[in-house]
């Protein structure tokens, strides 16, 4: 097994350990609150070690030297055929709209998730 440097922190299996978390709990609460996700503490704190595990990862690749890699959109050859963009047969508004839960005016209706004027 290699090891692999990042900065003061070094052990094997590429992996770095940190004294100081590249995340805290409070953030992991902050992130959860913002995608409505409901963590009880045992959660957070798994989730304060993953993300902290991800983060480090992250910062692992970012030290690599990539000036001799060419630069690719995909790891393997990836060919994306390209067509012509012809008008085609449209939907109507009811067409579209009739499995959506809610619609108002014509419109697919959803949950306001971002503050509105006068809003907290």
């Amino acid at each position: 097994m290699r090891s692999v440097r990042t900065g003061k922190n070094r052990k094997k299996s590429g992996r770095t350990t940190s004294k100081m978390p590249r995340i805290k709990p409070e953030e992991v609460r902050e992130i959860a609150g913002l995608t409505r996700l409901g963590l009880v503490e045992a959660e957070i704190e798994r989730m304060t070690h993953e993300l902290d595990g991800i983060l480090g990862y992250i910062e692992t690749v970012r030290n690599l030297d990539t000036a001799e890699v060419e630069p690719m959109t995909h790891a393997v050859p990836f060919d994306c055929p390209m067509r012509p963009d012809e008008v085609g047969q449209s939907l109507t508004v009811d067409e579209a709209l009739q499995n959506a839960p809610r619609r108002r005016d014509g419109y697919f209706e959803v949950p306001r998730i971002v503050p509105g004027t006068g809003e907290a």
